[in-house]
Parts: structure tokens; sequence; C-alpha cells
């Protein structure tokens, strides 16, 4: 039997009926349907403004972004001309040493060129009138600034070029001022060491010598000394000697006020060895069987060999006299002044000391500097034998007391014992050494120079 269904349920399903056909009813109204191929497809209009905001949104991006290119077209060209007008003014700095009115106008004509561009991009950027293709103005302001940075380099070589010329030209002057004085004191050395200096003694004759003549010759003897002295010193430096132990090997304690100083103890080494002998007739020269009497043609014969050596050569005296009692003396004192490992130090071989065995006279520097300084003391030696009287060669031994009768300082202060330069009445004045030594004639004396030191002061207590 059929089942019958109360009135409510009807009701009921009735109104869910009404609620779907509400929600198909409103779905059709928003939105329109389209058929294609028998495929339904929903346009929204959600979308429909989606896309119209994106094509707005391009649009803006467009436009920034072409703002932004010409703007860092604007910075660029602003940029190429801040380094034309620095381009500009380095060429003006560079026209006003030397003067020159022509690039000075140019320079300043591309400097106010160059402004009234600037002022003028100004104006158009303030009035939102620019105009520019931002790639050209990029491209045209690259090759301004290059062009400008080319000219700022030219500028500064030629900056550089003018200065090195300059410098150049300074050199130059200095270097013949430096050759002016040097020629001016060699001229002055050789007014000094040449015979000119010695012109007293050319009409002089020997009823006429004096002692006075001696102390001058003495004096042109010892300039040569203290030359080959320093020349020694020199080569010695050169050869990375230790000069402090050389000293304390000549003068053992010897103390100096200044370092300076030292060359007086070397000094005294070759006065030492120079005129040991000097009081002999033959200098302690081995003569000759022929020449042993050589004393018997008495003070005339040595006054003329005085006379005629002074001024002579020395390489050219040995040349014509290789066997002559100088050459005999030149050998012996050389070879006795320079020993062989010294002369091995200083010049690394003994190439010297076999010309010189030889009888030959060697050109280096060192060796015509010790033949005129032994040229010189051999005339003088012949000079002195020229005398009347006897004379007479001494050294002062260390620690003797000063005597301004026999002594005269090498220096204007004397050392303390602690090696400070003092007040000669703070102490009693000693002989440190002699550096040169004294000589008599007859009754006449000759000072010696010494080195002095100070002994008893409270420096040294």
């Amino acid at each position: 039997m059929e089942t019958v269904k109360p009135k409510s349920a009807l009701n009921n399903r009735s109104k869910k009926l009404a609620k779907t056909f509400q929600k198909v009813i409103s779905l059709r109204s928003a939105t329109k349907l389209a058929s294609n191929n028998g495929i339904c497809m929903l346009n929204s209009h959600l979308k429909v403004k989606e896309d119209l905001f994106s094509d707005h949104q391009a649009k803006t991006h467009q436009g920034n972004g072409r703002n932004r290119a010409v703007m860092e077209a604007l910075i660029a060209r602003l940029f190429a001309g801040v380094t034309t007008i620095k381009a500009a003014y380095a060429e003006l700095q560079m026209a006003q040493h030397p003067y020159n009115n022509e690039s000075i106008q140019a320079a300043d004509q591309a400097v106010v060129d160059e402004l009234k561009a600037i002022s003028e991009l100004k104006r158009r950027f303030l009035k939102k009138e620019l105009d520019l293709s931002p790639q050209v103005t990029i491209m045209l302001a690259e090759i301004q600034e290059q062009q400008s940075l080319m000219k700022t380099y030219e500028i500064t070589i030629k900056r550089l070029e003018a200065e090195v010329e300059f410098k150049e030209s300074n050199v130059s002057s200095l270097k013949k001022h430096l050759d002016d004085c040097v020629s001016f004191n060699k001229t002055l050395e050789k007014k000094l060491n040449s015979s000119g200096s010695l012109s007293l003694f050319d009409n002089l004759t020997l009823s006429a010598l004096i002692p006075t003549h001696f102390v001058h010759f003495l004096h042109h003897t010892l300039r040569s000394v203290r030359s080959f002295s320093k020349l020694m010193m020199a080569e010695m430096e050169s050869a990375h000697w230790d000069l402090e132990a050389a000293v304390k090997f000549i003068h053992p304690n010897a103390v100096f006020a200044k370092p300076t100083h030292q060359s007086f103890a070397f000094e005294s080494f070759v006065c030492i060895t120079m005129f040991e002998g000097f009081n002999n007739p033959n200098f302690s020269v081995q003569e000759d069987p022929p020449q042993k009497h050589s004393l018997q043609h008495g003070q005339s014969l040595y006054f003329d060999k005085f006379k005629k050596l002074k001024s002579l050569n020395p390489k050219q005296y040995l040349t014509h006299n290789p066997n002559s009692s100088f050459s005999k003396f030149l050998k012996s004192k050389y070879l006795q002044m320079v020993h062989a490992k010294m002369e091995c130090s200083l010049f690394g071989n003994l190439n010297q000391r076999k010309v010189v065995n030889s009888g030959g006279y060697p050109d280096s520097a060192f060796f015509i500097a010790f033949a005129e300084m032994a040229k010189r003391v051999w005339t003088l030696h012949y000079l002195a034998l020229s005398f009347h009287d006897d004379i007479t060669v001494f050294q002062v031994k260390k620690n003797t007391r000063f005597s301004e009768v026999y002594m005269e300082s090498v220096t204007e202060e004397p050392v303390s014992a602690s090696g400070e330069s003092s007040d000669s009445n703070s102490g009693e004045l000693r002989v440190g050494f002699t550096v040169v030594p004294g000589f008599k004639i007859g009754k006449t004396v000759i000072q010696s120079q010494v080195y002095l030191s100070l002994v008893g002061s409270p420096a040294s207590s």
C-alpha cells in the first residue's frame, strides 16, 4: 500500500529547490556565459579590471624608465662639463709660466662656454624642457670627458717636461759651478805645491841660506805628507778597514777629542816612516861605491842638487835616473810604508810592489802622491845638508811635558784623558804622540808638532 507523505515534508523540499534556483539566477546575473564549440567559458568582470591595471602599470613603468635614463644622461653631461672646466683651468695655469696671452684667452673662453652650457641645462631642467636623447647624450658626454682628460694629461706632461728641463738646466749650472770650483781649487793647490810657491829659492845663493828657508820648504813638504795621509785613509775606508783598530796599532791608548783627529795618527805614521834616517848623510840609503865620497863635494853640491830637484817631476827624474840615490830611497820607503798585506788589501794585488821592485814607476794616483811626497822629503834632506851647521831631527816621547820651545800643538785645544776638550789651566799638558818631528839647525830649534793630552785634570781623576 502506497504511503502518503505529509504536507510539511513537501513544503521543505520546495524551499530547497527555490534556494537552489535563486543561486543559479544570482550567478547568471553576475556572469556572462559564452559558448565556444559547445564549451561554456566564464568571463569575469574582475579579470577585465586586472588587465586594465596591468596596462596602466606598464605605461607608468615605461615612463619612469625614460625619466631615469634622461637623468643619467644629464648627470653624465654635467660631469663631462666639470672635467672640461678642470682641463681649461689647468691650461690657464700652464699659460701663466711662461706667460702666453693667446693660451690664457683660449682657456678663459673655454671655461665661459662650458659654464654657459651648464647654465642652459639648469634652465631647461627647472622648466622641464629637457629634450635629450639619453643614449646620444651619454655617448657625447663620454667623448667630451675623454677629450678633456687627454687634454689634462697633455698639460701635465708639458708641465713635467718643463720641470725636467728646468732641473736639467739647474743641474748643468751646478755641474759647471762645481767644475769651476774644482778647477779653482786645483789652481790654488798647484800654486801651493808648485815651484811658484818656492820662487824665493830661485835666486837664492848658498851664502844667503838661513833656517827660515828650511822652515818654508818644510811646510811645503808637510802639505804633501798630509795629502798622502788623507789619500791612504780614503783607500783604507774603501777597502773597509777598521780605522780605529789601525790607529790603536799606530798609537796604543791614544785619546782623541774628535773622531777627525784620528787623521793625526796616520800623519804621524807617515812622518815617522819618511823621516827615519834623516840625520844620516845618505838618508840610510845604501850608496854604490863611486858615490860613497859624495859628502866631500861639500855643501855647494847638495845645494845645487836641491835647486835642481825641487821643481822636477818625480816620474821624469826617475825615468832618466833609474839608479839614482833618490830612486833607491823611493823604493825603500814605499816597501817600508806599504807592506805586502796592506797593498793586497787596498788594491787586490801586488802589481805596484812588483813594478817598484823592478825599478819601475806605477801610474796609480796612490803611487804618484807617494812619489811626490818622497821627492819633497828627499829634497828637504838635500837642503838640510846645504847648511854649514849640522841639522838633526828629533821626536818627542809620549807623556813628555809640553814645552813651547820645542813643541807646538796640532789642535787648538788639548784633550783630557776622558776624551773631552778642556781648558789648559785644568790640568798639566802632556804629549800624546808626535805628529811631525822637530829639527835643530845649530842652535835654532824648529818646533815639533804634537798631539796634546791633559793629565791630572778633574775629568781624568
